[in-house]
């Protein structure tokens, strides 16, 4: 018996493997903060690249679902857009403002200097909130039941990241960091 595999269902397998490439490289750092892999040690260095690579994979093979798996779902009509498209513009337009308010380089991971203004006086991570209302936005749009799978297993990585990444920044900027957490929520 031959099994024959579609190419949407190819790449949905390969994301599925990316993104829980992902999910455990996020858990291992939590538990292993000395040897963690988020935030990375630095931009020339292992961690950098398998997780930025690995995102940049996931986003690549999302985009193809979106157009490939488009409408295969439960939701008919306009209301999805009415939905969906308000939701992605917010979710959008937090995680720029978080971007362009700390900058590209502490964005990657990569230490910046520390900023608790703009959408930071609200939550301390503006951007994993803005991202995780766009997926659901997009997902809306979309209407794709595996779309829908891969956003929630990402929006996932985009809960623990956090939990890494405050021990990192403890680390980093000390009594300021420890001052701004007790000020803004971790999400909202």
């Amino acid at each position: 018996m031959t099994m024959y595999y579609t190419s949407t269902q190819i790449i949905f397998i390969v994301n599925i493997i990316v993104i829980f490439l992902l999910l455990i490289t996020i858990v291992w750092s939590v538990v292993r903060p000395d040897r963690r892999v988020w935030p990375p040690p630095g931009r020339r260095s292992w961690q950098y690249a398998l997780t930025w690579i690995g995102w940049l994979v996931a986003f690549a093979l999302n985009a193809c679902l979106l157009f490939l798996d488009w409408n295969s779902w439960i939701l008919g009509g306009g209301l999805r857009f009415l939905l969906g498209i308000p939701l992605a513009l917010l979710g959008g337009l937090l995680a720029f403002w978080g971007i362009a308010t700390i900058g590209w380089k502490n964005s990657t991971g990569v230490r910046d200097g520390f900023s608790p203004s703009g959408p930071y006086r609200f939550t301390r991570n503006p951007q994993y909130v803005g991202d995780t209302v766009l997926f659901v936005g997009l997902s809306i749009i979309a209407n794709s039941q595996l779309l829908w799978i891969t956003h929630a297993l990402l929006a996932l990585w985009f809960i623990i990241a956090p939990l890494s990444e405050e021990v990192w920044l403890k680390e980093q900027y000390g009594e300021e960091y420890e001052r701004y957490r007790r000020q803004a929520p971790r999400f909202l």
